[in-house]
């Protein structure tokens, strides 16, 4: 039985010098933190501790001109954390760049693809 091949996967990475970087990880979290509304929510479902998922919130806010994310303190209520405007339009800039990429390496990602070797099942 023959199996249909893995998906080539592009994982980008957007370097902006020594101000920072933005990937698949950081844009995961913010579109976790979007659909959560909580930077501990959206860590803890990305198998990531609370004080990491802050440290990369923080990471994403410093590179910025305007934060990508607020949140606000726990307490009675609890708190919470909501995705800017900047933050939706930076992520959707990184999402539209990363279908752009795929798009057009689609062939020469294909030909790499025909010269992987063929692994039978099991092993």
């Amino acid at each position: 039985m023959t199996q249909a091949p893995d998906p080539i996967m592009l994982r980008i990475r957007v370097h902006f010098g020594a101000t920072g970087m933005i990937g698949p990880g950081k844009a995961e979290l913010l579109e976790r933190i979007a659909r959560c509304g909580s930077i501990a929510a959206a860590g803890r479902e990305m198998g990531m501790s609370y004080k990491r998922a802050w440290e990369l919130v923080g990471t994403l806010n410093a590179m910025f001109r305007e934060p990508l994310v607020i949140s606000t303190r726990g307490g009675p209520g609890g708190g919470g954390a909501e995705v800017t405007p900047l933050g939706h339009e930076i992520l959707a800039h990184y999402r539209a760049f990363e279908r752009e990429v795929a798009e057009a390496g689609a062939t020469r990602l294909a030909a790499m693809r025909g010269h992987l070797r063929d692994i039978p099942e099991g092993k």
